[in-house]
Formats: structure tokens, C-alpha cells, sequence
């Protein structure tokens, strides 16, 4: 239990820095509103890294709890509970975004296009082509996984989460432009399910057909991959 939660919290801070960057940038009266990408990915990539030095242990994305599970690791049940509560810690932290944020969704109703308001919270391709945006998030999630199965080797003190936080700063602006670079469903899908939950005025459709099939199926195709490259190639 002491793990899971750890996943939970650990999923949840993730998401309180990755969704309250997307919540600053985009709402109306906030500190840093229209402060862009640059800053968007860079928040998700300290973030990250911020997370793994609180919480070293922790998958933090159900993609690589089933790559932990595929090389053995863990057991296929712990692959599930992981999974369960990393999607919770999704879930709570997407809300607690809501609640910090809440005047500046009142100041941004009719102002702002509802999508973009859902966009805050979870992914969206900048075009729409779901066998181009499956691919996309497979190969964006195998990169990451390799990588972090990769950095994970090295046992330098620190460099663990510094190099996973590069590795997605890296990722989210090499790769990020087709679909926003989920490479996770507890990031895009708990926060989805949020915002279905919460009271948003003139809410535009949760969009879970993109949402299920690509950063909800996607990453786990990616992860698979990137056990067999690891495996096979690196010889992990």
C-alpha cells in the first residue's frame, strides 16, 4: 500500500504541475497567461523530474508498469493496482488544479473556446487522424520508455530524475507537435475523466473516442516495443 500511494500522490503532483501549467497559460487572469509551449513543456519536464526525487520508486505511467510487468519485474496484478492508482492520482490531481484555478475559469467562460478549456486538461492532436495520432503516441512512448530504462542504469545520485525530466523536455519539443505527447494514460485519461466530473460551464465533449484509442491504447503498444528493444538490443 505504501507504494501504490506513493504512485497515487506521486501521479497527482505530476499532473497538479503539468495541467496547472497548461490552466496559467491558457485562462484568463492569471500570472502567466499566454506564456506558450516553451514554458508548458518545461514546467511537465521539471515537474517530472521534482516528482522522482520525492517519490524514486515510483512508474508514474501505467506504460511502464505493464514494461516493468513485460521484463518481469512486477506481478501482473501489481501491473493492474499500479495502474488504478496512478489513474486516481490523475483523477484528484486535475481537481485540485480546478480549485486553484477556479476564478480564472469564471473569468474565462464565453471568453475562451470550450475546447481549448478541455485541452487543459487532457491531449488533442493538432490534426485529426487517428491511425497518424496512434502512431505518433506509440513512438513518442517508445522513445521515452527506452530511454528511461536506459537512464534508470546509472546510478549516479540524481541523475535518475534529471535525466527522465530531459528526456521529456526533449520529447515534448521534438515530438510533442502532432498530439501533445501523452506517452501515458494516467496523465491524459485521469485527467479527462476530471474533467467530465467537474462543474465547467459550457463544456465541450470529453472526446473519449481520441482519448481511448490514442493516449489511452497507444502508449502501451509503445511500451511493449520498447521492452523487446531493451531486451533485445541493449540486452537490459
Amino acid at each position: 500500500m505504501h507504494q501504490l500511494f506513493a504512485e497515487l500522490m506521486g501521479t497527482a503532483l505530476m499532473i497538479v504541475f503539468g495541467v496547472g501549467v497548461h490552466a496559467d497559460t491558457v485562462l484568463n487572469d492569471t500570472k502567466y497567461h499566454g506564456s506558450g509551449h516553451l514554458f508548458a513543456i518545461t514546467t511537465w519536464a521539471f515537474g517530472i523530474s521534482v516528482v522522482l526525487f520525492i517519490f524514486p520508486t515510483i512508474c508514474l505511467n501505467p506504460a511502464m508498469a505493464l514494461a516493468q510487468f513485460l521484463l518481469g519485474n512486477i506481478t501482473f496484478i501489481s501491473f493492474i493496482e499500479i495502474s488504478i492508482f496512478e489513474m486516481i492520482g490523475g483523477v484528484i490531481g486535475a481537481v485540485i488544479v480546478y480549485i486553484m484555478y477556479a476564478d480564472q475559469f469564471k473569468h474565462s467562460y464565453d471568453k475562451i473556446d470550450p475546447v481549448t478549456i478541455r485541452n487543459i486538461f487532457s491531449t488533442a492532436p493538432g490534426v485529426r487522424n487517428l491511425p497518424r495520432n496512434f502512431f505518433v503516441e506509440l513512438f513518442d512512448t517508445f522513445i521515452f520508455i527506452s530511454g528511461i530504462l536506459v537512464i534508470v542504469t546509472i546510478k549516479t545520485p540524481g541523475v535518475m530524475p534529471i535525466g527522465i525530466g530531459l528526456l521529456v523536455w526533449a520529447i515534448g519539443m521534438g515530438l510533442g507537435g502532432p498530439t501533445g505527447f501523452a506517452m501515458n494514460q494516467a496523465r491524459d485519461l485521469g485527467p479527462r475523466i476530471a474533467f467530465a466530473l467537474l462543474p465547467i460551464k459550457n463544456k465541450a465533449n470529453a472526446d473519449w473516442q481520441y482519448g481511448l484509442i490514442v493516449p489511452g491504447i497507444a502508449p502501451f503498444f509503445g511500451a511493449a516495443l520498447a521492452v523487446v528493444f531493451a531486451k533485445f538490443y541493449l540486452g537490459l
